[in-house]
């Protein structure tokens, strides 16, 4: 991969997202079937994969106190924004409010799980007195695999993204998911770091959120409970590694709790967005890190992240923000002047702590689970640095780091499918949802 692929690259993901990604999807689905339809709605159906259920079931979602995959494909069905992106809850009228609550009420959404489609999937179909139309998200969060209204198809893609590469430029998941941290090294030293300052100020805008969480009660408060006794900005290492713990959590604290600030999100995920930068932000400032470094740290963590969920899906029975964690566990290497052999080390002790982290949905406990993640990336990246890791003796840890990817994406599709499952009955069984 050249300079100019990865630049192609981290600008497509890196988004900015109002909320969490599944809901805002969902609402993203409503408003175009909406929009196809051009006639007010008498009810919606929704077919949704069972990974973009779980995720979206237990969420908040921004500027209400509505919650779910419904709420959130009523909301953009209401009047929401196509234009807005993944940010399309980022502004949501009294009048949506209502109808929405109104939609509820009458039990005019209905959903239903799809089977055999990619884990991103979602679509909505909007039915009118005379009309009917038909919006399918699928493959990623904002990607219209499908259009109709009545028998007429408006548009067309396979449901996942093609692995064709129809300009020198593009980069295909095949591309990523096989990068080895050498080559990751190699493309992060080459890059011309002005070109990049985007990834910073996504960064910053990641940290945005954190700070306001640390002084704002969210859901658990984890971020602001462990960050308690620790000064604003740290003065030891140790205190670097906790404060990018807690501001992490904090973060994850106040996106899934419905906070409407933005965040920019790494494989579709706020929560990923947040561990792969806001901890490197909060080491950096300790280390004094110039700004060109940080960049190549934070580019670092992003791609690292993008090759596992190249590896894994984008969602899975796997917990993203630990699999994020590993990008972020090589860039606190990075950033601390390690090789791509400490990166590797790390690599193999994160695999060898968390791998099994279960995805039981985006919720409140998702900042548990960042905060634990990215304590584990402090553990790994530690230790590495004193040449210390995990042999290949150790249980599911590989030889080196492509190996120990290798089966970390093994366990995700073969031993985890049925855990996926599992999950998601068990939840489907507490909220009573829809007919299985």
């Amino acid at each position: 991969m050249d300079a100019q692929q990865f630049l192609q690259l981290l600008k497509k993901e890196l988004m900015i997202a109002m909320g969490c990604t599944e809901p805002a999807a969902a609402a993203l689905a409503g408003a175009k079937a909406r929009l196809l339809l051009d006639e007010p709605i008498v009810r919606l159906e929704i077919r949704a994969s069972r990974d973009m259920v779980k995720n979206a079931m237990g969420v908040g979602l921004p500027n209400c106190t509505l919650r779910g995959i419904q709420a959130a494909v009523a909301l953009g069905a209401a009047g929401g924004d196509v234009a807005n992106g993944l940010g399309i809850l980022s502004e949501i009228s009294e009048d949506q409010k209502r109808i929405a609550t109104r939609f509820a009420a009458e039990n005019t959404v209905t959903l239903a799980l799809a089977d055999d489609v990619p884990p991103v999937n979602i679509g909505v179909t909007a039915y009118g007195a005379s009309h009917v139309a038909e919006a399918v998200i699928s493959g990623e969060h904002n990607r219209f695999a499908r259009l109709r209204r009545d028998q007429e198809v408006l548009g067309e893609l396979p449901l996942v993204s093609s692995n064709h590469q129809e300009s020198e430029n593009d980069v295909t998941s095949d591309m990523i998911a096989h990068l080895s941290l050498s080559e990751i090294a190699e493309a992060v030293s080459k890059i011309d770091t002005s070109d990049f300052d985007f990834v910073l100020r996504g960064a910053e805008t990641n940290l945005a959120i954190a700070k306001h969480a640390m002084v704002t009660d969210f859901g658990l408060s984890v971020g602001k409970t462990m960050g308690e006794g620790l000064p604003e900005l740290p003065t030891s290492l140790n205190e670097a590694y906790a404060l990018g713990s807690a501001y992490a959590a904090a973060a994850s604290d106040a996106r899934m709790a419905g906070c409407p600030l933005p965040v920019v999100i790494n494989s579709g995920s706020g929560n990923q967005g947040i561990t792969v930068s806001v901890p490197l932000l909060v080491m950096a400032r300790y280390l004094d890190t110039d700004t060109d470094h940080l960049v190549r740290a934070l580019c670092t963590s992003h791609l690292v992240a993008l090759v596992l969920t190249a590896k894994k899906d984008r969602l899975s029975a796997l917990c993203g923000a630990f699999t994020a964690a590993i990008g972020t566990a090589c860039a606190l290497v990075y950033l601390q002047g390690g090789s791509v052999e400490a990166m590797d080390r790390a690599v193999n002790t994160m695999v060898g702590n968390l791998t099994g982290i279960i995805c039981d949905g985006a919720k409140g406990t998702c900042a548990l689970k960042i905060y634990s993640s990215v304590e584990a990336a402090a553990i790994s990246s530690r230790l590495a640095l004193k040449g210390i890791s995990p042999s290949d003796e150790s249980g599911i840890v590989g030889k080196d780091a492509l190996q120990s990817f290798s089966y970390l994406t093994q366990i995700s599709h073969e031993g985890m499918e049925q855990t996926d499952r599992t999950i998601l009955a068990i939840m489907m069984g507490k909220q009573e949802l829809c007919t299985r």
